[in-house]
């Protein structure tokens, strides 16, 4: 595995953050135009408008790269369409505390693999849990759209993971264009099994469709992508913790769906975790003794 330097894993930080931040203001958006347009079509919609934007990078494309990028294009389009179908039930503050379960199934995963985990990266995970845990219990059993939405958390657990072995054979646009093309083919397959028409009724939506696939589509799939060519998998889990941070405080605003003194503590908790895990334990221990 080539090394990475200290800068470039500061970018990746960096960049996942700036990721986590887009992604929150997908759960309110997402919330609130599901009550207008059908699953299917808010799915076609963004991830063809994405994958327009990245089309020119197809002629660069290769039988390894087409077959990779199918592979995580697959992961991508299952994990949007498990949460967005999970969203009509639950509420999006929920919904981003759920899907953020994945932090610690990625060291999980892991693990499976055979892999070993730094200590202060064990650490920050148990505390992200106790975090997620306390802000995802808002009442209630769990239902349908809860353990759809916990599948949901699977799936990007595996496409971190593969993300990671994958990213590094390849370069970042073109593995980005077929990813978006082949969620965007599997969006219009899917509203076609649905009885709809891929695009129907979404003119006088469009600023926001736009939206949706350039900025929380496409950009965070290519940030994403090029982070993870200098964050590790276990790494990259812990800092998507902030996004139901930033998810929160747009579900705030836009749906008025305010958090109470849990949430608080749980959002304190999943700072501190992303905290935590990018500082050696060794170097926190010399700093306080």
């Amino acid at each position: 595995m080539r090394a990475i330097s200290k800068p470039q894993h500061s970018q990746g930080v960096l960049l996942l953050i700036l990721t986590t931040a887009i992604w929150g203001t997908s759960f309110a958006l997402l919330k609130g135009m599901s009550r207008d347009l059908p699953t299917p079509i808010i799915l076609a919609s963004r991830f063809s408008i994405a994958a327009i934007a990245f089309s020119p990078y197809l002629r660069q494309v290769n039988a390894n790269l087409l077959r990779d990028g199918a592979i995580l294009g697959i992961l991508y389009f299952g994990e949007c369409l498990l949460a967005l179908i999970g969203l009509e039930t639950i509420s999006a503050n929920r919904s981003a505390f759920l899907i953020s379960l994945n932090v610690i199934l990625v060291p999980l995963f892991g693990t499976m693999l055979g892999r070993k985990l730094p200590k202060q990266i064990l650490v920050a995970v148990g505390i992200a849990i106790a975090g997620i845990t306390i802000l995802s219990w808002e009442g209630g059993g769990f239902g349908i759209g809860d353990l759809l939405t916990l599948g949901c958390s699977i799936g990007i657990a595996f496409y971190i993971l593969a993300m990671e072995a994958i990213t590094p054979r390849h370069p970042t646009l073109p593995l980005v264009a077929v990813q978006l093309t082949v969620a965007a083919l599997l969006g219009i397959i899917w509203a076609v099994f649905n009885g709809k028409a891929p695009f129907a009724g979404t003119i006088p939506y469009l600023p926001i469709l736009l939206y949706l696939g350039l900025i929380i589509t496409a950009v965070p799939i290519w940030t994403q992508t090029q982070a993870q060519r200098w964050i590790s998998a276990s790494e990259a889990a812990l800092l998507y913790t902030l996004e139901p941070v930033f998810a929160s405080i747009f579900s705030f605003f836009w749906l008025h769906e305010a958090l109470g003194i849990r949430g608080f503590i749980g959002a304190a908790l999943i700072l501190s975790a992303t905290l935590i895990s990018q500082v050696p334990l060794k170097r926190l221990i010399e700093k306080h003794s």
